[in-house]
């Protein structure tokens, strides 16, 4: 889609906003005791309070607002104390009430923004609200007869936080860089643990153009039912082509809602663009404000870790290449694994490359990841791997089956260079003897050599290597190796 995105680009600009919900890892839901467990049986984690009975009344989960207020505050949002609840009227099935508890007038907090790169270049995209609301339940046609639909309400009533942008953002790649910048902060909070597969991230996209150069915005269009960062890119950049051909043609575009259709590859209407006052906002009468103390403030904002842009500006600081910054930065508790390597002494460049490359491409093999008991390698044994190699001890070719050995084992890579007998050769007269075995050997690839064909030094260093079963090392091996033939031994 390069030169008709390009072409597009030329006559229009894109303006897109995101919402993004996302379910707070708390164990009990917004407003009652049940479970937030994922996957429980259909209508198995209800009660009075969520399904909305006559008599029930809601009691604020205090965990919750510590969260929607740890992720404000990681957004750099001016937070108000004094946040209300409102009734978000709407008949829905998955709605048991009738109606959503959630903040519309006063939200938890306003005005932040969300740093990230793109192009090469950082990007600001302002966060209009974030604010604390319930979940609905879910409709569902698995196990249910075709004429009919399913409806779960383990889900009515989950802890949620609803992040609204500006409409900061200019392209469909924009909007999946911002929303996995947007996953990875809220992932270093810990609020959430923002699985997109089980539905506790959630994005919908508002998205319009303009003609290129006009300042007033065009007729919006919200895009829904979108599961992954690719299906976010992919919808929008339809949705974008399908409006610039209606634009072309003449055509209005409509104030609608529409859904995404993965295998399809199109967008399809689904219903009219609702406004604020077709839900009949008012202030929920059962539940007073939220009444946030400084010192609460204070304490989540103290609970905050080092954010991943600070995490980032750090380890360029220490040499380390965009690859390796991004890697180590999209997974808190990889940059954790590594942080501990640097405690332990290894040296920064040398030590995520041996992370980032050989630990994670095994543990990748084997469907592993550095945290849990998939990963037998301990960070202080890693460093301890790449500090033999720094001092000579071993080899870099030698270090990557040693790794394959504490992967399997969990051992320390010196018990295993000791057992196996892996120390580097390093001792100028065993060197010597090697390189003078090879140059006997080998007649033809000294003259090859002396005629001027170099490649035939890399032949005689391998001869070498083999002879020493690696062990040899490699930069005093080339040294030696140099030095006899350029002063005439062997044939």
């Amino acid at each position: 889609m390069g030169t008709v995105a390009e072409a597009t680009a030329r006559r229009y600009e894109t303006v897109i906003g995101l919402e993004v919900h996302v379910e707070l890892a708390t164990r009990s839901k917004m407003f009652c005791a049940c479970s937030t467990a994922f996957g429980a049986p259909p209508n198995s984690q209800v009660c009075p309070v969520c399904l909305g009975l006559p008599g029930a009344l809601p009691v604020p989960n205090h965990q919750a607002l510590a969260y929607a207020l740890r992720a404000a505050l990681a957004l750099e949002c001016a937070v108000d104390p004094d946040c209300r609840w409102d009734r978000k009227n709407y008949h829905y099935p998955d709605l048991p009430k009738g109606y959503q508890i959630t903040q519309y007038a006063r939200p938890i907090a306003r005005n932040g923004q969300l740093c990230f790169v793109s192009g090469g270049e950082e990007r600001a995209v302002r966060i209009r609200r974030l604010h604390a609301e319930e979940d609905t339940g879910k409709s569902t046609h698995e196990g249910v007869a075709a004429a009919f639909t399913g409806v779960d309400l383990n889900r009515a009533g989950v802890p949620l936080i609803e992040i609204v942008s500006e409409p900061d953002i200019r392209s469909p790649e924009e909007a999946r860089l911002y929303l996995q910048a947007l996953r990875t902060l809220l992932l270093y909070t810990g609020v959430s643990d923002v699985k997109m597969e089980e539905g506790s991230l959630r994005c919908d996209a508002n998205i319009s153009l303009r003609p290129a150069g006009a300042m007033e915005y065009g007729a919006l269009v919200e895009v829904k039912n979108m599961n992954s960062f690719r299906s976010v890119q992919r919808a929008l950049e339809y949705e974008e082509q399908r409006q610039a051909a209606a634009l072309d043609a003449g055509e209005r575009i409509v104030r609608e809602t529409r859904h995404w259709d993965e295998k399809r590859g199109i967008t399809f209407s689904s219903r009219s663009k609702e406004e604020a006052h077709d839900y009949r906002y008012f202030p929920e009468p059962d539940l007073g404000p939220c009444a946030l103390s400084p010192a609460f403030i204070e304490e989540q904002r103290r609970l905050l870790p080092e954010l991943p842009g600070a995490r980032q500006a750090r380890y360029r600081a220490l040499g380390l290449s965009d690859y390796d910054t991004g890697v180590l930065v999209a997974d808190p508790a990889l940059a954790a694994f590594y942080d501990r390597m640097l405690e332990a002494g290894a040296a920064p460049r040398e030590g995520a490359a041996l992370l980032t490359v050989e630990l994670l491409g095994r543990l990748n093999a084997l469907g592993a990841s550095v945290v849990g008991s998939g990963c037998l390698v301990r960070p202080e044994q890693l460093a301890a791997l790449q500090k033999l190699v720094a001092a000579g001890t071993i080899s870099g070719k030698i270090a990557k089956g040693v790794l394959d050995d504490m992967v399997a084992s969990g051992k320390d890579p010196a018990a295993i260079v000791a057992e196996r007998g892996l120390q580097q050769i390093s001792d100028a007269g065993a060197v010597e003897q090697a390189v003078r075995a090879a140059i006997a050997a080998h007649p033809q690839s000294v003259a090859d050599y002396r005629a001027g064909k170099k490649q035939a030094l890399g032949f005689l260093v391998g001869q070498v290597m083999k002879e020493t079963k690696g062990k040899a090392n490699p930069a005093l091996v080339n040294d030696v190796l140099r030095q006899e033939l350029d002063a005439g031994g062997g044939v």
